[in-house]
């Protein structure tokens, strides 16, 4: 017999309050992720969410003695390749609510940053996916090429906790291996999706962080790689309001330093040293083909020390050493990336060959990395009430054992002071029984009235 009561008890009760607290299911319905009939979404959200707490994935758990509990496999796949419900918007809501609880943690002086970077999407063994492609992976020490998307991903932090704010599977219209569906309707979310996946990465960061700013969330600076650094996205994002802080390579973009354009070898050349950077080589300020002015920061490779790497930034009133600080924050979106891929089961889970599966799937581990990361700040963060809990049992453990114990039988005499003569009695006796069979060394500390007979 199936419980009736299963689809509302899938969470466990540390997850069911923070999926209150976050208002999950409210993002789901606001995002239009909403059946009229069958088995609701969020119960399927949820179903999917908790997966990967029960070591399973979907195949394993239908072939599991627990496979009459659950909904047939056409229901979860229905839900995964539902078209209309927009994955973006729900992805956006969340992030952007659980970001206003983290910076009422944050100081207000620290920085808070948004984080461009992209990441393999590897579905080698595939064949039929929609919008499959052959992509080359530059950020592996392999340098090779799969099939699959490159994951563009945009992220916001403050140094402490990092929340995913959007993402894009991005396909290729010259190595492309399988088109768009025909069967799509033009009017959904689904084929938006697909259209932009057709668009360069450069094309798509400035709406991405521009849906971001439209919701609310606050940010100063856009932290970035060296791939994306180019003069007109660097020039687009300016527009919107925001600094850019990012790498350099050595490339064709070209520098002006008083009325002449130099590459970046040349700029070194130029750029004054920093005394006792630590470090820190050069820096030098100039302007970008575009007409944008930047700072340019030159700090020594850990790797390589005979060699150098460059660092620009936009805001050209941040020292050096706050300029590297500041990027080493970029750092946050590669433990993202190794998270969710390694523990969080992204690529792993579901083998679908719908893009709008692919998707909704990728929403929903970016969901548990979300939950995580809240819980984490939670449990470290001082000012909450998990960092009071951690406080309080600190407080207890450091209570003298001694004490404890004469509290102990203080409130015992309290107790039978206020019952009848016949409890008391019984109560009496039993504490003497119990004290005279204890060590003499515990009794030495034990109230002297409690001691007498």
């Amino acid at each position: 017999m199936r419980n009736k009561n299963s689809q509302f008890n899938q969470l466990p009760k540390e997850l069911d309050s923070v999926f209150s607290e976050l208002e999950v299911n409210k993002h789901l319905r606001q995002a239009g992720i909403k059946k009229s009939f069958g088995f609701s979404c969020s119960y399927l959200f949820q179903l999917i969410f908790c997966l990967i707490f029960q070591h399973r994935n979907w195949f394993s758990l239908l072939d599991s003695k627990k496979a009459d509990q659950f909904p047939a496999k056409d229901a979860v796949y229905r839900f995964l390749n539902q078209a209309t419900f927009n994955w973006r918007r729900f992805l956006l809501l969340l992030s952007t609510f659980t970001i206003r609880k983290v910076a009422s943690l944050t100081n207000r002086t620290r920085p808070k940053v948004f984080i461009i970077d992209d990441s393999s999407y590897d579905r080698n063994r595939s064949k039929k996916v929609e919008l499959l492609a052959r992509c080359f992976d530059h950020a592996s020490l392999k340098m090779r090429f799969y099939k699959g998307f490159r994951m563009l991903t945009l992220g916001w932090s403050d140094g402490h906790t990092f929340m995913p704010i959007d993402f894009s599977l991005v396909s290729s219209r010259k190595s492309q291996i399988n088109g768009i569906s025909d069967h799509i309707d033009k009017r959904t979310c689904g084929y938006k999706r697909r259209q932009n996946a057709l668009q360069t990465e450069p094309e798509q960061i400035p709406d991405m962080i521009k849906r971001a700013l439209t919701s609310g969330i606050e940010a100063s600076y856009v932290l970035m790689d060296s791939w994306f650094t180019l003069p007109p996205l660097v020039k687009a994002i300016v527009d919107q309001g925001l600094d850019v802080i990012g790498m350099v390579k050595e490339t064709k973009q070209r520098y002006n330093v008083n009325d002449k354009m130099v590459s970046l070898k040349q700029l070194y050349r130029l750029a004054v040293p920093v005394p006792s950077g630590k470090g820190v080589l050069r820096s030098i300020h100039t302007t970008m083909a575009n007409g944008t002015p930047v700072k340019v920061v030159f700090i020594q490779n850990r790797n390589k020390k005979s060699e150098w790497l460059a660092i620009l930034s936009t805001d050209c009133t941040l020292s050096e050493q706050e300029i590297v600080r500041i990027y080493g924050m970029r750092w946050d979106i590669e433990v993202f990336f190794k998270t969710t891929k390694s523990l969080l089961k992204l690529e792993k889970e579901f083998q679908s060959r719908s893009y709008d599966a692919l998707i909704a799937h990728t929403t929903i581990v970016f969901t548990r990395f979300i939950v995580l990361s809240w819980q984490n700040r939670c449990n470290t963060d001082e000012r909450t009430i998990g960092g009071l809990f951690y406080e309080l049992c600190d407080e207890v453990n450091e209570l003298d054992w001694a004490v404890a114990l004469q509290q102990l039988i203080e409130l015992l005499q309290d107790v039978i002071k206020q019952t009848n003569k016949k409890i008391k009695k019984l109560i009496q006796s039993q504490l003497e029984q119990w004290i005279s069979n204890l060590p003499s060394y515990i009794k030495a500390y034990l109230p002297i009235s409690v001691c007498e007979s």
